[in-house]
């Protein structure tokens, strides 16, 4: 490091209090656990927010020099948005929506008009605002929303401080008035019953896991509400949904591997509910119906899924409608009154597929790019002619078309507006294949300028998750054109644990094949050395919450390949939060990383891996970490023990720094100029490390 990049002295170091536990005859040593307020949620502990603070302060002071750098990107990434910007309109029965963005605003306006109102804006009716909303909290999001079928109630839910507990409200759209019945801790979608009269929604218990579904009527105390489902597996979560036709409510519980569905007539939500299937271990399905018939989304057979049908009477015995295919992912499908859609990976690109119910013949949409994200957008009704359709690539901004049905024609819609100006032409993006160790081909795009250099002198910077059976989307980002610019190449790394070449591929980077998951992030690092886009020690990476976790592998693992590391949320400590089942998230994750309290052969396995435990006396590149005190998914003290670990035990003087929101949770500061500020100082301190500051 030069000169101009030492940090000011004197970085915080947290105490050392002897704490140790012992699983399987295998003794663990944890001085850092006291990070961990007994009280949370409710983070109290002198000592532990003294920490906190300090290392805030820490990361402040370190910080403060780069400021004009920070300001300088920020305002970049604030001229690449439009401002003003709204949602293209679309019908839902009665009303046409939209949202909409003013001048300055951090949250949306939700509006709509009859669909035969004038044309000069006097019929519009602002049925939400986010920004009254908003007002006066440090945070803000809101949550599920639904608008009952008669068109009069809007439900929705908001969070005002991160922890993902969300306080359920109901306005009547006729009159404006706001409902006094008001529902606290709800966390799921929120489902109006057929006659507008009942509201449906699941409530996330002391463990922060929604294990019911409970109905409540309008007019009626929330304390009398019915549950009409329980779901008694700690590590199952229930989630409420309607059908495409809207005659039945779903209600479906289960795991990251096994699921079970009930049906309820959206007329009658009291009935009893109709089982579809009843969970097998390992076997996950969704179900929507189609004039009394039901089709069903199951990996029964293989990972990559099949769609099947079955009758009302008989809604376990499934008849096959499309067969599993090794080369093709079946990701998700919609019915509508005339045909369905199925969408899926082909070899790791979107497709989407048309198909009738008499032939079940696909009809592919085709895309002009070799390497692109595209889905089936905003399409409330079930009786439609055309679709609408979101499409994307890593040199495309985000681009809305409405697919008509009967000419087969892409009508663009709306193609996002970049006010500070955009020409695709300066760039190139490219979808690569790197062997891993193992020979496994690993697909990586990436985007750079046209004028990049391949002799390894420019910086790369390279993103990964891999987890959850997630894929990462070769998507446009405004705020990427910041290092693009400054003659970065931008790549993302499809590793196993994702899902982005099918199931198997999620497969092959979970539990006892973990290991992969990492391996392959280093793997196509290097192959991206080896072709010139990047040299050893240019090469800055970031990921958040499990690719938190890859972040911390990875440095451990291979710390000399990165010149700048930024590890969000990052999952670092998954062996002692597997061990410890009062946490929110821990029994519903076992089938992912596996159950250490109960096996012997998961907790080696974790044990392995595991980024806090390796943290050792070695050279660590420069690290910036954050973290949310309310985070419910990732605690706040598992980036604050690795922090504190790394500074008592690398070697090395590169800096490293934490920092905390104490009032945010999991996904940071909200609000879409607030968030920039973030991403900002990620990007400033990524350019510092690089010695691009200037």
């Amino acid at each position: 490091m030069t000169d101009q990049m030492q940090p000011p002295p004197s970085p915080p170091v947290a105490e050392r209090r002897p704490h140790s536990f012992s699983h399987h005859g295998i003794i663990v040593d944890d001085p850092y656990a006291w990070l961990r307020d007994p009280n949370y949620p409710d983070v109290q502990d002198k000592d532990v927010l003294a920490y906190l603070e300090a290392e805030n302060g820490w990361f402040e002071s370190a910080m403060a020099p780069h400021k004009p750098l920070l300001d300088t990107l920020f305002h970049e990434m604030k001229g690449r948005i439009k401002e003003d910007d709204q949602s293209v309109p679309q019908k839902d029965g009665d009303y046409i929506y939209w949202r909409a963005f003013e001048t300055g605003a951090q949250y949306r306006k939700w509006y709509r008009k009859p669909v035969a109102a004038k044309e000069d804006g006097t019929d519009d009716q602002l049925i939400l605002d986010e920004p009254a909303l908003a007002e006066g909290h440090d945070y803000f999001r809101l949550g599920a929303m639904s608008v009952s079928p008669d068109g009069r109630y809007l439900a929705y839910a908001i969070d005002t401080n991160g922890s993902e507990r969300f306080e359920a409200r109901i306005k009547d759209l006729f009159s404006g008035e706001i409902l006094p019945e008001v529902i606290p801790d709800t966390l799921s979608s929120l489902v109006w019953t057929a006659d507008s009269k009942g509201l449906l929604y699941g409530l996330a218990n002391d463990n922060w896991r929604t294990d019911n579904a409970r109905l409540h009527w309008l007019g009626q105390s929330v304390d009398g509400d019915i549950e009409l489902f329980h779901e008694d597996d700690e590590g199952f979560r229930v989630s409420i949904g309607l059908t495409s036709s809207e005659k039945w409510i779903v209600i479906a519980t289960g795991d990251h591997v096994t699921s079970e569905a009930w049906l309820v007539p959206a007329d009658n939500p009291t009935a009893t509910p109709l089982l579809v299937a009843a969970r097998k271990a390992g076997r996950e399905y969704d179900v929507d119906e189609h004039e009394g018939t039901l089709y069903i989304k199951t990996n029964d057979t293989h990972p990559n899924f099949r769609l099947v049908k079955a009758t009302l009477d008989a809604p376990d015995e499934w008849e096959e409608v499309i067969a599993a295919d090794a080369h093709f992912y079946l990701t998700d499908f919609t019915l509508f009154k005339a045909f369905y859609v199925t969408e899926g990976r082909q070899d790791g690109l979107d497709q989407i597929e048309l198909r009738d119910y008499a032939t079940h013949t696909p009809k592919r949409i085709p895309f002009p790019e070799a390497s692109y994200s595209a889905s089936l957008d905003d399409n409330p009704e079930y009786d439609v002619t055309k679709l609408r359709i979101g499409y994307e690539s890593m040199v495309t901004p985000d681009t809305i078309y409405d697919y008509h049905l009967d000419s087969g024609v892409l009508e663009v819609l709306k193609v996002q507006e970049i006010p500070s100006g955009y020409d695709a032409t300066g760039y190139a993006a490219e979808r690569l294949m790197i062997p891993a160790r193992d020979g496994t081909q690993i697909p990586v795009s990436i985007v750079y300028p046209k004028d990049f250099p391949r002799d390894g002198s420019a910086p790369l910077h390279l993103y990964g998750y891999g987890a959850y059976g997630l894929a990462m989307e070769p998507g446009f980002s405004t705020s990427r054109l910041s290092l693009l610019d400054r003659g970065f190449a931008f790549a993302i790394a499809h590793i196993r644990g994702g899902d982005d070449l099918g199931q198997q591929w999620y497969l092959d980077g979970k539990l006892d094949k973990r290991i992969n998951t990492f391996t392959d992030f280093v793997d196509v690092a290097k192959g991206l050395v080896e072709r010139g886009y990047a040299s050893k020690g240019r090469i800055s990476i970031s990921g958040g919450s499990a690719g938190g976790e890859l972040m911390g592998a990875v440095i451990n693992s291979d710390p000399d390949l990165w010149g700048a590391v930024v590890a969000h949320v990052p999952f670092v400590d998954v062996l002692n939060t597997m061990l410890d089942e009062t946490l929110p998230l821990t029994p519903g994750e076992w089938p992912e990383w596996g159950n250490p309290i109960e096996d012997e052969a998961a907790f080696r396995t974790i044990q392995s891996y595991d980024p806090y435990t390796h943290v050792r006396a070695q050279d660590y590149p420069p690290l910036m970490v954050t973290a949310g005190l309310n985070d419910p998914r990732v605690t706040y003290w598992e980036p604050a023990k690795w922090v504190a670990k790394l500074r008592a035990t690398k070697t090395d003087r590169n800096l490293l720094l934490l920092k905390t929101n104490m009032g945010a949770g999991h996904g940071g500061k909200s609000g879409r100029f607030e968030s920039l500020h973030e991403t900002a100082e990620e990007f400033a301190f990524i350019l510092w490390q690089l010695g691009m500051a200037n």
